[in-house]
C-alpha cells in the first residue's frame, strides 16, 4: 500500500479527535487525523508525522495525518489502511488456496465483517482490526474500550455454528514487535471476548508491518499471547 504525494511536519496539538495542528515547511497548518483513536502515547508535541496532500480543492483541510514516528519507529496510524493492506496480503499469503474468492464488507447476521473469502467449499469469516499501540516491543489492542470489537467477536463465534471458519486478524502497524495481547487494563471484556473466541474455535492471528514514510506492507507473523 502506498501513498502519494508524500510530506513532513511536526505535530503541534489535537484539538479535537478529527483534526491536528502541524507544523508545515514554516507554517502552522490544520490537518485530518485518519484515526478517531485515542493515539495519546503517539500524537506527542514535537513528533515527527507524514502527511498526505490531498487533490480535492474542495476539502477544509488540505492534508491527512497517516504516520508519526515514536522514537526512531515509523507508526502508521490510518485507521482505513489496515483493510487495504490486508487486502493485498491475503492472495499470497498462503493462508487459502490459489482460487479462492475474496469479497470485502461481507454483512452477516447484525454485523459487517471485512471479508469473506471462498476457497472452495470452505468460507472463511474475516475481521481485521488495525493496532497502533507499542508497549517495550508488545503491540496491545484495543487502545481505548470498543464494545463495537466486542460484538465483532461475539459475531465470529456465533458464525462457527452456522459453518463459517472465522478469522480475527490483527494488523500491528509498525516493524519490531515480538508478541501481540488484549488490553485488558483498557477493556477487560474485549480480552475475555477474545480468550471465548480462541477457547470456542476462531482463528486469531497478528500480522506486522514494514513501514515506510509513504507505504505498509504486512512482512512478518506476532506470536498472540493471551
Amino acid at each position: 500500500m502506498r501513498y502519494p504525494n508524500l510530506t513532513e511536519g511536526i505535530f503541534l496539538s489535537r484539538p479535537n479527535r478529527f483534526i491536528a495542528q502541524v507544523l508545515l515547511e514554516g507554517r502552522e497548518e490544520t490537518v485530518h487525523v485518519k484515526n478517531t483513536g485515542r493515539c495519546r502515547e503517539l500524537l506527542v508535541p514535537g513528533a515527527r508525522v507524514c502527511l498526505v496532500r490531498s487533490d480535492n480543492p474542495r476539502r477544509r483541510t488540505a492534508y491527512d495525518l497517516v504516520a508519526v514516528w515514536k522514537g526512531e519507529r515509523l507508526i502508521n496510524m490510518d485507521a482505513q489502511a489496515p483493510n487495504r493492506i490486508l487486502e493485498e496480503y491475503l492472495p499470497s499469503s498462503g493462508l487459502f488456496g490459489p482460487a479462492a474468492r475474496i469479497c470485502p464488507e461481507f454483512t452477516h447476521g447484525d454485523s459487517r465483517f471485512d471479508f469473506l473469502v471462498e476457497d472452495g467449499a470452505v468460507r472463511h469469516l474475516i475481521e481485521a482490526k488495525g493496532v497502533t499501540l507499542e508497549r517495550d516491543d508488545v503491540a496491545y489492542f484495543p487502545d481505548a474500550p470498543t464494545q463495537r470489537g466486542v460484538k465483532h467477536i461475539q459475531g465470529l463465534i456465533r458464525a462457527l455454528d452456522e459453518g463459517f471458519t472465522p478469522w480475527l486478524c490483527f494488523v500491528v502497524q509498525m516493524e519490531g514487535i515480538r508478541a501481540m495481547r488484549p488490553n485488558d487494563e483498557t477493556h477487560p471484556a474485549f480480552g475475555q471476548a477474545l480468550r471465548d473466541a480462541h477457547a470456542a474455535g476462531v482463528r486469531i492471528l497478528a500480522l506486522g508491518c514494514r513501514v515506510a514514510p509513504g507505504e505498509a506492507e504486512i512482512d512478518y507473523h506476532i506470536p498472540v499471547v493471551l
